[in-house]
């Protein structure tokens, strides 16, 4: 794989809300994941007067293809996705690779976005994390059945159940399992340091499963335009665990 920097692509996009709103929303996903999983944040920021937007990222859901899954290709796409009508976006929210890949790209173009919030973002993967990632992954495409993922998830609401199945089923296997090869050094903390906008990581409870904790989340913390908040008994994915609670702490990031 070049080393060149990454040709964007255009992302395709979901939304919810009124286009006519003047508080604009991007969402990002996770890998092996899709926009349309974000859909909690969609619902309840519309339900609040916001225009929200979810992308598929690279090699995910209505994506085009490509052969670069670095992560830096993934902060290019999303640093080239802008509200329909210009400017910059009010809100991104990024989960675990989505994270990274807004964390990057909002230290690269900080008029990007005016806010940040990083749900267990994946900013930095060692290898008992790159281990445990890709085992994941393998078990969702080795068996994607709706019965499998609700054996795995029987707290999920039965929507996220479905979209999973949805997600793995038009993900590009071959394109997250090069997100792993692609990058054998995961690590965007040079990234989060420069991070000028106010930032808020929602993080997971490292007592069930957290990618964004210890000494990375120490490190990262010392930015002083970032702050962090826990969901009590979540694992990687809060927004999908313990969505009332994740949701809550979004509001409580906007109105402070």
């Amino acid at each position: 794989m070049t080393s060149a920097a990454p040709s964007p692509l255009a992302l395709p996009r979901i939304r919810w809300g009124s286009s006519a709103s003047d508080r604009r929303a991007l969402l990002v996903h996770g890998l092996g994941s899709s926009g349309a999983l974000m859909w909690r944040f969609g619902v309840a920021l519309a339900d609040a007067g916001w225009h929200a937007t979810a992308v598929d990222l690279r090699g995910h859901g209505d994506a085009p293809r490509a052969l670069d899954y670095r992560v830096a290709a993934y902060a290019a796409d999303v640093a080239s996705t802008a509200p329909d009508d210009g400017g910059p976006w009010d809100l991104v929210v990024g989960h675990s690779l989505g994270g990274a890949a807004t964390a990057q790209a909002a230290a690269d173009h900080p008029e990007w976005t005016r806010r940040v919030v990083l749900v267990d973002p994946a900013i930095r993967l060692q290898e008992r994390d790159s281990a445990i990632v890709r085992r994941s992954q393998e078990r969702a495409f080795a068996d994607n059945r709706l019965a499998a993922v609700r054996e795995e998830h029987p707290h999920w609401h039965p929507q996220d159940q479905e979209l999973k199945v949805d997600a793995v089923a038009r993900a590009s296997r071959w394109a997250v399992e090069q997100t792993s090869a692609q990058n054998p050094v995961w690590d965007v903390r040079e990234a989060a340091a420069r991070l000028r906008v106010p930032t808020h990581v929602i993080g997971s409870d490292p007592a069930v499963y957290s990618i964004f904790t210890g000494e990375t989340a120490d490190e990262v913390l010392r930015n002083p335009a970032i702050s962090m908040s826990v969901v009590p008994g979540a694992g990687h994915s809060p927004h999908r665990d313990k969505p009332e609670q994740t949701i809550r702490q979004l509001w409580e990031v906007l109105s402070a």
